[in-house]
């Protein structure tokens, strides 16, 4: 009886060891994140959510947004691995999770984070329907415009107008003549969050306030590959294209579901995509 015990207790404790190794690799790992730099002492952080801009300061480091919550380590050690100074700012685009979703991570780092004031109303109201619990809205609001200077270097951050959200910035590097759009560019196609506010027909006239007013080389949109003015200014004609089509779809009185498959035939959309979700429904209110 004692050697068949003996047997017996190796064997169960391998199966516990397998289950557990199981559960490990079942448990959601954030996707590894890219650093690339962009030009001398700005980088981005790339993957999992909108694109992250790293400035590089000797009083400390200033980001353009923080992706989710669970991307925080990852990130921070991006940055460790470029410089020891902290980080003392996240400048936010907009509100949604995949961009605003570490500012309570970054609060424990003592971080200070800065938003349009309509971007911190949009968290505080839970505007986004998919958004994870605890995403924390910034401290410090601007209406229009807001300037950052640390470590003799400048950063501006500026609502200039709807598009994406009813709240989104658009962050300028002037040393370097970089812009960083947010979801203002961003993918493919357009997705107009019309629950937080946003504008089809307005986007295009809010990247020609955004191109005109500052001196633009290289651009790093919301999501993908950095890219340049030209590029920036093609999506703004893609955006204007979309928005005439959909105006003459709406004037015919089309059905929203026929507008779904114009959208899907002509702007490459998704079905069950959230532009189907989010944006589909609101065009007949902005375009009656």
């Amino acid at each position: 009886m004692k050697r068949k015990l003996l047997v017996y207790i190796p064997a169960v404790i391998l199966m516990l060891m397998i289950a557990a190794v199981a559960y490990t690799q079942n448990q959601k790992q954030p996707p590894q994140l890219k650093l690339n730099k962009i030009k001398d002492d700005l980088y981005e952080i790339e993957g999992d959510g909108g694109n992250v801009a790293v400035y590089l300061t000797n009083e400390g480091v200033i980001l353009v947004d923080d992706k989710y919550d669970m991307d925080h380590e990852q990130i921070m050690s991006n940055i460790k691995s470029i410089t020891n100074q902290p980080v003392k700012y996240v400048i936010s685009t907009h509100y949604h999770a995949d961009h605003s979703g570490g500012n309570a991570k970054m609060f424990g780092e003592n971080v200070e984070i800065i938003s349009t004031t309509q971007s911190h109303i949009n968290i505080v109201e839970h505007k986004q329907s998919n958004a994870p619990p605890g995403v924390v809205p910034a401290r410090v609001t601007f209406k229009d415009e807001t300037t950052l200077y640390l470590g003799g270097k400048e950063v501006v951050a500026r609502f200039v107008g709807r598009g994406h959200t009813n709240g989104d910035a658009v962050v300028y590097f002037p040393a370097l003549k970089v812009l960083h759009t947010g979801d203002l560019m961003a993918g493919n196609t357009p997705l107009i969050d019309y629950p937080g506010g946003g504008s089809l027909k307005s986007w295009p006239g809010t990247l020609d306030a955004a191109m005109k007013g500052f001196d633009v080389e290289t651009v790093i949109p919301g999501h993908g590959a950095v890219t340049n003015k030209a590029a920036l200014l093609a999506y703004r004609n893609d955006v204007d294209k979309e928005s005439k089509r959909v105006a003459a779809l709406v004037k015919k009185h089309t059905s929203e579901d026929e507008i779904g498959k114009v959208m899907v035939a002509e702007f490459h959309w998704m079905p069950g995509s959230l532009q189907m979700m989010w944006s589909l429904p609101g065009f007949k209110t902005e375009y009656k």
